[in-house]
């Protein structure tokens, strides 16, 4: 993890400000999802993208019965 020297306060309902400049630098836009992530005694933010449920990918994503699956595994699977 790389220390980025910036320390915020917990306001007095349980939130904080992520500064301009990680938003900018992690392509965080206003009303994005946050996945939140506990690792021992640590929190990780990480911005949300969806991915497939078989491989991972997080491109060319389609929902389907509520499910995310990238076009390559929809191909794979209609060649069953």
């Amino acid at each position: 993890m790389k220390a980025t020297g910036i320390v915020r306060k917990v306001d007095v309902l349980g939130r904080i400000v992520l500064p301009i400049e990680l938003r900018k630098n992690l392509d965080i836009e206003r009303e994005d999802p946050i996945e939140i992530y506990v690792d021992g005694e640590f929190i990780l933010l990480k911005k949300y993208e969806p991915a497939c449920i078989f491989c991972g990918n997080a491109k060319d994503i389609k929902r389907i019965r509520d499910k995310n699956i990238c076009n390559g595994c929809i191909k794979e699977l209609q060649s069953l």
